[in-house]
């Protein structure tokens, strides 16, 4: 059992670019922290305001393909910023450590595949009682997930009936199934039990354009509360400031529609 204690970013997220953004930590509470979960103790990043009047609404940050590295942790900032309790769990830290891999082929193929959809969704289910536990409200349970941690947040959007809202960031739709990954978003549609943002780029090369309107008209045929946005200019990876992917105007846009779809739902309440 292993977890991310490195600072910075994970090897295999290079090369870096020169539009990486850091959040300061003056008006926050931000550091590391364990959580119970299925017996063993799963390390987390969590960040928070500094003035608390009553117990915070929660979002859970699932990672990218790369864990629980820096752009992960300044999301958590960020929205404590905005108002929340941020909490970023290491999800596959029973599996190994992604800073032990220098490129993305060998982290999926070494780690990322062989860690199963349930266990992820158990975690994340002691995510939210740990948070409930330590200063947030488990009636504002949100959640949020880029990457390998968006197509997580749409499938905890039908795993977690108090789940309030789930915003995905491009995770992807379909796929083949195995034994770690029976499922994927557009099986479960019919079952979301909260609603669903998701932000995807339309030059994304991994998540083709046909599959996101797969995904569209099993919503539509589920009658699902969801809502998908495809940025006409933007990539795989478009909020990833430390990475060339970045693509400024999709990923600030996308932002404020993720604040304000968490507003909608129980979320902070945004000043007009």
């Amino acid at each position: 059992m292993t977890t991310n204690t490195k600072p910075g970013f994970a090897p295999a997220a290079s090369p870096h670019a020169s539009t990486t953004l850091h959040t300061p930590d003056d008006a926050i509470i931000a550091g590391e922290t364990t959580i119970p979960s299925q017996g063993d103790s799963m390390p987390a990043y969590y960040a928070r305001p500094k003035e608390v009047n009553g117990p915070l609404p929660v979002v859970m940050v699932i990672q990218e393909i790369f864990g629980v590295h820096e752009h992960i942790r300044d999301i958590c900032r960020r929205l404590a910023l905005e108002g929340y309790l941020a909490v970023a769990p290491e999800l596959y830290f029973r599996q190994g450590d992604p800073n032990d891999f220098a490129d993305i082929q060998t982290l999926l193929s070494g780690l990322v595949s062989k860690v199963p959809d349930a266990q992820v969704l158990a975690d994340l289910d002691h995510v939210a009682n740990w948070a409930a536990r330590n200063g947030g409200d488990a009636h504002r349970l949100l959640t949020t997930g880029f990457c390998w941690g968006g197509r997580i947040a749409w499938l905890y959007a039908a795993h977690n009936p108090q789940l309030k809202a789930a915003v995905a960031w491009y995770g992807k739709l379909v796929g083949e199934k195995s034994l770690n990954s029976p499922k994927h978003p557009v099986d479960i549609a019919v079952e979301l039990n909260a609603p669903v943002l998701g932000l995807y780029g339309a030059q994304d090369t991994g998540i083709p354009l046909d599959t996101v309107e797969t995904m569209r008209q099993a919503l539509r045929a589920a009658n699902a509360r969801a809502e998908i946005v495809v940025y006409p200019e933007a990539g795989h990876a478009f909020n990833a400031d430390y990475r060339p992917s970045y693509h400024e105007e999709s990923a600030k846009d996308g932002w404020q529609r993720m604040l304000a779809w968490f507003a909608q739902y129980g979320g902070v309440t945004r000043q007009a």
